[in-house]
């Protein structure tokens, strides 16, 4: 039977192990407070792409174990905040979570922002994986992209790809692809953005109350 099926769809596991920092398999580098200097954002411009560089503070604090029944995950709550160098002004922002479901091995990113845009990218992952891509596509029944109306009609996403690295040194970096069919223009445009994570400013939070007791 398939694990999107299962015989009973109601009951819940348990016991259900609530150190989710233990349990978050390929994700648990990502946890914590980090910074970044080092971004660089290609997005679309009426004379053609434009570089912009872009500092990043980045805050991922897990969450308690969740379940859809007898599916468990495991995630991170996350909020990223990015300024051009120099400013304060908030050039973009954007809020969701990473989620590990340990029995199949798929790691699911949640992204919203604020213009009218929110994406479900997921993909299957080794739990001890160091490199992962995860993808999301307009149309997926499972991993798929909403828009407001003015994006969906001037700058349509049609796809996006997300890259996460975690580095020997603790550091990682992250290779973000949203493919745009923009009005009037017949090809693809590739709105790129990376950064790499460099310095950890905090240690993650977990909720005190689920915190295994101390032996």
């Amino acid at each position: 039977m398939s694990t999107l099926e299962p015989a009973d769809i109601y009951t819940e596991p348990y016991p259900v192990d609530v150190d989710t920092l233990a349990n978050l398999g390929p994700l648990r580098p990502l946890a914590g407070i980090w910074e970044g200097q080092r971004g660089l954002d290609v997005k679309p411009k009426a004379e053609g792409p434009k570089k912009q560089a872009y500092v990043e503070r980045i805050e991922l604090q897990p969450i308690d174990p969740q379940t859809n029944g007898p599916q468990l995950l495991y995630g991170l709550r996350y909020h990223t905040h990015i300024t051009k160098p120099g400013q304060v002004k908030t050039y973009h922002e954007q809020v969701g979570y990473w989620l590990w479901e340990p029995a199949t091995g798929t790691v699911m990113h949640t992204l919203t922002i604020p213009r009218g845009q929110t994406a479900l990218a997921g993909g299957t992952v080794s739990p001890d994986a160091t490199c992962f891509t995860l993808e999301a596509t307009q149309g997926h029944a499972y991993f798929g992209i909403c828009s407001a109306p003015f994006l969906e009609h001037n700058f349509q996403t049609v796809k996006f790809t997300i890259t996460v690295t975690v580095n020997a040194d603790g550091t990682w970096s992250y290779d973000e692809d949203t493919v745009l069919m923009i009005r009037g223009q017949a090809e693809p445009f590739h709105h790129t953005d990376r950064n790499l994570l460099v310095r950890k400013i905090a240690e993650p939070t977990p909720n005190p109350l689920a915190r295994p007791p101390a032996a």
